[in-house]
């Protein structure tokens, strides 16, 4: 089903209003808040690690997200529900997936589930086109995250039937389930990596 979701039908919400449907369905999640990344590069020029990343100050990327660690570690205590993310990853890792690993390390340290799995493991499913970049939160609304070619987010598309979430957060646990921890899969193949070049 998640290798379907581009074709079914959906209601597009710009970004702010992507934000806050999301967010406002918060509260009524139970169980799992589920995330799938399929992309190798996006643009996350909010992100203050990125821009150091993009000026090419590796040191200065990563000690700006270890700086995010206690934050992260009251949202993720704060809440009644599960985070669970799949970072799809193809070989050689971009330079982006190997910033944005350091990024996702805190964040799984503050509690947040993530587990990485080879793209090759997922081939037989994108047969019609890579699987779409996905959020699905709770059994209230799946959302299929959009980006433009640069990488930059610009809205989503909400989709509410039961079947299609239900079938998508069935898929998702077996992708969870097939994945490495992060942990483990950063110290064998991203940290032995020489800093990545300022380019995407």
């Amino acid at each position: 089903m998640l290798n379907r979701i581009s074709d079914l039908p959906a209601t597009f919400l710009g970004p702010e209003e992507y934000r806050s449907d999301a967010g406002a369905r918060f509260a009524a999640i139970d169980d799992f808040f589920w995330k799938l990344e399929r992309r190798q590069s996006f643009q996350e020029e909010d992100d203050d690690g990125y821009r150091a990343f993009m000026r090419g100050d590796w040191d200065g990327a990563q000690r700006m997200e270890a700086r995010a660690l206690g934050a992260l570690r009251r949202r993720f205590e704060s809440v009644g529900f599960e985070y669970r993310r799949v970072r799809i990853v193809e070989r050689p890792v971009s330079p982006y997936l190997q910033w944005e690993m350091q990024a996702l390390r805190v964040r799984a340290e503050a509690g947040e589930g993530i587990r990485v799995l080879d793209a090759e493991a997922v081939h037989g499913q994108e047969e019609g086109g890579l699987l779409p970049e996905v959020v699905i939160v709770g059994t209230g609304a799946l959302y299929e995250v959009g980006y433009d070619q640069a990488g930059v987010h610009n809205g989503a598309r909400r989709i509410v039937d039961q079947e299609v979430i239900g079938a998508c957060r069935a898929e998702m646990a077996v992708l969870w389930d097939k994945g490495e921890d992060l942990a483990s899969y950063v110290t064998r193949e991203i940290d032995p990596l020489p800093p990545p070049l300022a380019q995407l």
